[in-house]
Formats: C-alpha cells, structure tokens, sequence
C-alpha cells in the first residue's frame, strides 16, 4: 500500500493539479507492461524532460548567483546534478515508497540503485513542469535540492 500522497505534496511543496501526470512519473515500465498500461504512461519519457528542466533551474540558480564563468557553472552544475544526489533528495522525500515498481524490481529492491532512484526524482520533476511550468520546477527544487 501506497502512502498517502499529501505526505509528497507537502515533502515537495507542489500540489498537482492533474495527478495523473504524478501517476504516470511513479509507474516503472515493468509495472505497467506487468498490468497492460501503455509505456507513454510511464516515468521514462518525464525522466527525460525531468532531467532538462532540473539542469536549467540549476543553471539559472547559478547565473543569478553571479557565476560568469562556463567552466565554474559547468563543474558546479555537474556536482549538483548527479546521481548521488538525485538519489539522497529522492530518499530523502520517501520517493521510492510512492512509485509503482514491477514484481521483480521490487523483489530485488531495485530502488537501492543510485541511478534508479535518481531517475525516479527527474521523473517526479518532469511531471512538475508539465503540470506547473519552469516557476514550478523551481519552487520544487528550492524546497527539496537544497536538503
């Protein structure tokens, strides 16, 4: 069973106007192909967008901080956007708890994977910027990116 989802909302400080984006950024490909869901409904694809929108609000978090320097804005971005620290913020908000995993991933606690659970914070991410747009990427990540 599932935790309540207002326990996210409030870890997250958003609220989704349209929850099945949130529920299609929590369901694994196994879990869905498992159930007959189709993949576009998936975390894969908000993963994706996820991962571009963070890597823009981290950017412009620099450049309004006074970086002007590419390679300094670059090695900065780089230490902010990695998996072990998607994967401390996801944990840190009881991400995995929330997504929809398939029967082997969850058997093998395939979360316990940096990566995975990184993916699964830039999938949360992308289904924010569908629901709510950059401003809301942004409020996201200046409420759980700096943990």
């Amino acid at each position: 069973m599932k935790p309540d989802i207002t326990q996210l909302y409030e870890a997250i400080g958003y609220t989704f106007d349209c929850e099945g984006l949130l529920r299609s950024a929590l369901t694994r490909v196994a879990y869905a192909g498992e159930l007959g869901i189709p993949k576009k409904n998936t975390m894969d694809r908000f993963a994706v967008l996820g991962d571009a929108a963070l890597d823009t609000v981290i950017i412009e978090s620099l450049l309004e901080a006074g970086e002007d320097d590419k390679g300094e804005i670059t090695a900065k971005k780089i230490a902010l956007v990695n998996m072990s620290v998607f994967r401390s913020i996801a944990e840190s908000i009881h991400l995995p708890e929330y997504v929809y995993w398939g029967r082997g991933e969850e058997k093998n606690r395939i979360w316990e994977n940096g990566r995975v659970a990184a993916e699964c914070l830039e999938a949360l991410a992308g289904a924010v910027y569908l629901d709510g747009g950059m401003d809301a990427v942004r409020a996201v990540w200046d409420k759980i990116g700096r943990r």
